[in-house]
């Protein structure tokens, strides 16, 4: 079994690693713990082997004597690794990971003889405990039966000594409790709608699958630091601190030398993945102090989504190693950068094409504007339920924050295709009609260049940016599961693509036009309808905003705003007509969402009320009797010009006795708040009644604690400050 090596060199502490040995020729490590097309041609036989590559090529089930065979390689397979146990990895509703590790160790009926066993059932389905991961309603608390069943498009790997098999989960009545199960169900949505369209230009085609390419932003905190503030530790960000006077206003991290520790860190993540067969490719710091990202090569959706939540996974486990405490939460610093996940997305043929890449040929240029100007038409159409989608308690304090794209969901494509669109429209003042010559359209076609990769400047204040070759969907926060996101993308598209289908087909029909003549007359009415969703400038401007309003854009800057999108008539038809989740999947979410969103509020305004009644107030009383103290002395000594010696211990005193009076007051205030929240049985209104009635006093009391870190003495502060956590290297 490949294993990762550190040098037993330990610094001045004794705890940290300082030196992390990296092994080998990163194409020589990867994929070995993963259970892929090289493993199975070792371990299975050729029926076998030919069931998984049907089943995730095709579709085509497995039938259970061909898993019992699977399952015997792969756990074959396994135990050469060293593994002892093995589980179903799945993605609840939780934003995490869960898992529930048997071992492969099994005794004869009268318990003489031992072995390991592993049969097809057990790899194909488990049956978790339903009842405590989050449901919506759809189940009771006594009604606890739930299932995984095996996804074998994502195939099974190793962590540690466990053999992991990526899985979908859903309850017994068969709803989705899951990320992955509704979309796979988008995904095949996109490549059927896909291959019909691909088909107007080549026969050939018989696949389309959706690519994604994630960026992973993080901060890197010492892990002793993070764990001396409870804020950090209970909800994964600072909930007050007052800012560093050094932030990032000298932009010298960015891209910056990468530090030592940091450095080494990144080192054996990156062997964990390449053992994981998890393509990691780039590594830098971002804009903020202890910021950095990662990103991948790109690959098909399903397999990229299950590889960044693993990925959040190791890089919290290393990061242990490293005395790291990994901050995936989207705004963990006031006054600092936070933290995206850019999901750029694309879709590709098996024919080996890149539909959002134009090609040679006027042709193929066309086939290129089909999918580019489709997909504007679904973000045009779908907006809302795309806000939604990013939708989070933690997303809200990033979005609009001058550091990322603002809660309006807009279209950047850059100068060159906005010229191009601009010429397309105008070739004619009305429709074609069957007497317009083919080639007037084709040369107007054929401009577009071969190759548009960088030939416009990046817009980094846009929510959906085309990139060249790919569309960039740079709102999604750092924390998400990217299932959230992609399964609403890939349903938008599809739906956008079956409808552009019918009306080139009715065209082609109706009017008696050619195919290429019908879908460029489709195709100017598109660019005419989605002018609205297009912006090129200044996202974080308020110019924008009112411009965006009249528009008739939607803006909304808060979870519980945005989430009801989710529920709406048209999304509700969508997932249901794609077959990607029923009304009931699609109300629970919905339900689920705000259920998480108010929770966190909560935690947070408990938290918060903590640590300042209990940590600032006592030693902002116990600086002030110090001052006190002083006061007194100086008055024994001086007497009647005890006052003006004594000036500025007098004013402190007053000051600090007003910000605790503004804690207390302002954290009593908040907590009735809270009460009468709590009282709501409406999931929606109590959201909103956390978002607009308690989240409030967040801002107000972290306003006095700051300005008592200011004033008291620090020696004394028992919290650990921005510069601290943000500094030490």
């Amino acid at each position: 079994m490949a294993t990762l090596r550190f040098q037993a060199l330990k610094d001045a502490s004794g705890r940290k690693p300082v030196k992390f040995e990296e092994s080998g020729r990163k194409s020589d490590l990867f994929g070995s713990n993963v259970f892929n097309d090289k493993a199975m041609k070792q371990f299975l036989t050729a029926d076998a082997h030919k069931g998984v590559k049907d089943a995730v090529q095709h579709g085509t089930k497995i039938d259970r004597k061909l898993a019992d065979y699977i399952a015997m390689g792969m756990k074959e397979w396994a135990l050469t690794k060293g593994v002892t146990h093995y589980t179903h990895w799945f993605q609840p509703l939780t934003g995490t990971t869960a898992e529930k590790h048997d071992a492969f160790f099994e005794t004869s009926y009268d318990g003489l003889e031992v072995f390991e066993k592993f049969g097809g059932g057990q790899l194909v389905q488990q049956e978790p405990d339903a009842s405590s991961f989050p449901n919506g309603g759809i189940r009771n608390t006594f009604e606890a039966r739930g299932y995984t069943a095996w996804d074998p498009t994502s195939p099974a790997f190793i962590f540690g000594t466990t053999l992991c098999i990526p899985t979908v989960f859903i309850s017994y009545t068969g709803e989705a409790l899951d990320y992955k199960t509704p979309l796979l169900r988008a995904l095949n949505a996109v490549d059927e709608a896909a291959v019909d369209v691909c088909k107007y230009f080549d026969k050939n085609v018989k696949k389309v699958t959706a690519t994604l390419g994630w960026e992973q932003e993080y901060f890197l905190v010492d892990a002793s630091l993070a764990n001396s503030r409870p804020d950090i530790v209970m909800t994964g960000r600072t909930l007050l601190g007052h800012t560093s006077a050094k932030g990032q206003q000298l932009d010298d991290h960015y891209f910056g030398s990468i530090p030592s520790r940091a450095l080494n860190y990144m080192r054996e993540l990156e062997e964990e993945c390449m053992l994981l067969g998890i393509p990691v490719k780039t590594r830098h710091n971002e804009v903020a102090p202890n910021q950095f990202e990662l990103a991948p090569i790109f690959e098909e959706t399903n397999l990229a989504v299950d590889h960044n939540s693993l990925l959040m996974d190791v890089m919290s486990k290393v990061g242990e190693r490293h005395d790291f405490k990994v901050l995936f939460h989207e705004k963990p610093f006031q006054g600092v950068n936070g933290s995206g996940k850019h999901n750029n997305w694309s879709m590709a043929t098996d024919t080996g094409v890149n539909l959002l890449s134009p090609g040679k040929t006027p042709m193929s240029n066309l086939q290129f504007l089909s999918f580019f100007i489709n997909t504007i038409k679904a973000v045009q159409e779908y907006e809302e339920l795309l806000r939604a989608a990013i939708a989070t308690a933690s997303n809200d304090h990033r979005l609009g924050a001058n550091e990322a794209p603002p809660a309006i969901i807009s279209v950047f494509i850059g100068q060159q295709l906005t010229k191009v669109l601009a010429e397309l429209e105008s070739v004619t003042k009305g429709k074609l009609s069957p007497e317009e010559k083919t080639d007037l359209k084709l040369n107007v076609v054929g401009k577009i260049p071969e190759v548009i990769l960088d030939n416009t400047d990046r817009n980094r204040t846009s929510p959906f940016a085309f990139t060249g070759n790919k569309f960039e969907f740079r709102a999604v926060g750092s924390s998400a599961n990217c299932a959230n996101a992609m399964t609403t993308l890939n349903s938008i598209v599809a739906k956008q693509l079956i409808d552009f289908k019918k009306e080139v087909d009715a065209l082609i029909e109706k009017k008696d036009l050619k195919k290429d003549e019908a879908i460029f007359n489709v195709l100017r009415e598109y660019i005419k309808e989605t002018k609205n969703i297009l912006f090129e400038g200044d996202g974080y401007s308020e110019a924008w905003e009112k411009e965006a309003k009249r528009r008739g854009l939607s803006n909304h800057k808060t979870t519980p705003t945005a989430l009801k999108a989710k529920v709406s008539k048209k999304a509700l038809d969508l997932f249901k007509d794609l077959n990607v989740m029923n009304h009931v999947e699609v109300e629970a979410r919905y339900e689920i969402e705000l259920e998480e969103y108010t929770k966190k509020i909560q935690i947070e305004g408990r938290v918060l009320g903590d640590i300042a009644r209990n940590h600032v107030i006592p030693t902002a009383i116990r600086y002030q009797n110090t001052l006190i103290e002083n006061a007194r002395g100086l008055k024994e000594i001086f007497g009647k010009d005890f006052e003006k010696l004594a000036k500025e211990q007098i004013s402190l005193i007053k000051e600090i006795s007003g910000h605790i009076e503004g804690i207390n007051s302002n954290v009593e205030a908040m907590t009735e708040a809270r009460k009468k929240a709590n009282a709501l049985t409406d999931a929606q209104k109590m959201a909103e009644s956390y978002c607009d009635k308690v989240k409030p006093y967040f801002d107000v009391i972290r306003a006095h604690c700051d300005k008592l870190e200011l004033l008291v003495d620090d020696e004394i502060w028992t919290l650990t400050k921005y510069r601290e956590l943000l500094f030490t290297r």
